[in-house]
């Protein structure tokens, strides 16, 4: 089982450093990723999904160390609110940085996860970098709840199809999106 999953880091990982787009488990739902520097791989991902540019993506990141190279001013208290948080919760801060402006909101935002995903998490260590995770459905579709929901278009479209945690028949929702001010207000977006 280990060997399996650490061959399928590797592989994602190949992919990923090559400017591919993956179809992969998250700790929520299953999601279309790439690293999230590769401007020209975020863009891919946009025509996959047939999404407006005007609409953000989330990123995923392994810890808030991690977190803080792309964010400018992360608040204070930001570490001990993203562990208290009892399901996968995105956080939208103010002050994006060193990430390609197609992630980035007009009002220079970004959404970031941090990942408790085992998978994520190590692929995520091994690349050195944030993923880009939106959910694995063509725009305006329902969001799959699990690797079997996901349509043969999105499959084809893809560069790799990750081959772990597929047979899982857990239904996974979104992420709760938290936003927070410059005031450090939080806005429940989405529960």
């Amino acid at each position: 089982m280990m060997k399996h999953f650490l061959k399928e880091v590797q592989a994602a990982e190949d992919e990923l450093l090559v400017g591919n787009v993956i179809l992969y488990p998250t700790d929520t739902v299953w999601g279309i990723g790439c690293d999230a520097e590769n401007a020209a791989a975020v863009r891919k991902i946009f025509k996959i999904k047939e999404r407006e540019e005007s609409k953000s993506m989330i990123v995923l990141v392994s810890n808030v160390a991690m977190l803080r190279r792309y964010v400018r001013d992360v608040p204070e208290d930001f570490e001990q609110l993203a562990e208290s948080q009892e399901r996968p919760t995105t956080f939208v801060l103010s002050g994006a940085q060193n990430l390609p402006k197609e992630l980035i909101a007009e009002d220079g935002s970004i959404g970031m996860r941090i990942a408790k995903d085992e998978f994520c998490h190590r692929l995520m260590q091994q690349i050195g970098r944030p993923l880009v995770s939106t959910s694995a459905n063509v725009s305006g579709e329902p969001s799959p709840r699990n690797f079997a929901e996901v349509s043969a278009t999105i499959k084809e479209r893809v560069d790799y199809v990750v081959q772990w945690r597929q047979d899982e028949e857990v239904e996974s929702r979104p992420s709760r999106i938290i936003k927070i001010d410059e005031n450090g207000k939080q806005t429940v977006i989405r529960e």
